[in-house]
């Protein structure tokens, strides 16, 4: 598809386009004796110290210091600072403007479908395997579910790029693309020259990819595709606070798109989505300081992957292979029985008695399309990835 053919306002829902959005009380000032949001102007109640004068009235007062992070205010309903913050992790973004905030990338993912998707009439492709949340959102927002598999054959888990075209095209009532990259729970980071294919196809609608796990993808196989938002209107590319920055907790999601989309987003949304306090610890992770551990952090977590979990794993009696790309903090391990062909019942028993016996959770996939005998683990730390293979060799070697 040319670039200069794709309109956004004709995937937008008709409400989208009229919506006139809710005007926050931070839009227009935020400083000086701020009486205009019916914020509490003590403070946080629970840090304000109780004091009776001389004739016994109670007085209250603000404590110094104890409310560094003025609580008691709203939070700047776009996020500014940490925008900024991401400009410098991501250069390839055009402005702070391409930039959506949302609490977790889970809210992003909604946004997305509530924005372009008419219930009971529209729909949106997967490409199974992949993360479950697409299809939660949709059924949550009664919208269609289009499932074009990956080709799996020998664990590679890319795109069967023909049959995404052809069927997306073919359904004008898609309207989102969803392509997981490094995938759930395959860990594989989709080819360039596909994830182009299928911008540069006719299909008309958002082409959504989900980076999740980006930064743990080594240089030379690839990097963020939020470059390409530059380039091409039709892409959304979305990533996380969550794996490589250890702040699952903040829950902190970020979008990438055209300026015209992230408005739209924003008109959306409710007002004061993400808290000062997701705000404030995002802040201090993108510092120089912060982008500095997180990178220390992620190459250690990519060689206990690498050079440890993988071997030692391939090393097992009954596991058959390590499928995918390992481009995740993860890795997808195949359990096989005694012939060599894939067990989901081997698989099961060993994730069951882990988790209710040796205290140890891993994730049974082996449900999944091309994932038979399958257990995600993920990435931990020396000492957890030792218990891992110690924990896997004694109940694999009991089976016969």
């Amino acid at each position: 598809m040319p670039v200069s053919s794709f309109d956004l306002k004709r995937i937008l829902r008709p409400n989208i386009l009229k919506l006139e959005p809710y005007r926050c009380a931070r839009d227009d000032y935020s400083e000086g004796i701020l009486l205009d949001a019916n914020e509490n102007s003590y403070g946080p109640a629970y840090q304000v110290e109780i004091s009776q004068d001389s004739e016994g009235h109670e007085q209250l007062q603000i404590s110094p210091g104890t409310n560094d992070l003025s609580l008691h205010r709203y939070p700047d309903p776009l996020g500014r600072e940490v925008k900024a913050r991401i400009l410098k992790l991501r250069p390839s973004i055009p402005s702070a403007d391409n930039i959506f905030l949302g609490v977790g990338s889970d809210e992003v993912i909604d946004m997305l479908v509530r924005i372009t998707c008419t219930p009971g009439k529209d729909a949106v492709l997967v490409t199974p395997p992949t993360y479950g949340m697409y299809k939660v959102v949709a059924n949550v927002n009664d919208v269609n579910i289009v499932k074009v598999p990956l080709v799996v054959d020998e664990g590679v888990f890319q795109l069967d790029v023909d049959a995404v075209i052809r069927t997306a095209v073919a359904d004008p009532s898609i309207k989102i693309i969803w392509l997981c990259s490094p995938g759930n729970p395959t860990g594989t980071y989709l080819r360039e020259a596909d994830v182009r294919r299928v911008l540069d196809s006719p299909f008309q609608g958002l082409v959504v990819l989900d980076e999740a796990y980006v930064d743990f993808v080594r240089p030379e196989k690839g990097e963020s595709y939020a470059r390409l938002v530059a380039e091409y209107p039709n892409i959304f590319v979305m990533q996380t606070m969550s794996k490589s920055f250890g702040l699952a907790g903040i829950r902190l999601g970020v979008g990438i798109g055209s300026r015209e989309l992230v408005s739209y987003l924003n008109n959306a949304k409710a007002p004061y989505n993400v808290s000062t306090l997701s705000l404030s610890v995002a802040k201090a992770a993108l510092s120089d300081d912060g982008l500095a551990k997180m990178r220390s952090v992620m190459q250690g977590i990519q060689k206990q992957r690498d050079e440890f979990l993988i071997p030692e794993l391939l090393g097992l009696p009954h596991v058959g292979a390590i499928l995918g790309g390992n481009d995740a903090n993860f890795v997808l391990c195949r359990i096989c029985d005694s012939s060599g062909r894939a067990s989901n019942e081997i698989a099961k028993h060993v994730y069951s008695e882990m988790a209710e016996n040796r205290g140890l959770v891993v994730r049974y996939r082996g449900t999944d399309h091309g994932c038979e005998g399958c257990l995600r683990i993920t990435v931990g730390t020396a000492e957890e990835n030792a218990v891992v293979i110690k924990t896997l060799r004694s109940l694999l070697s009991a089976i016969p």
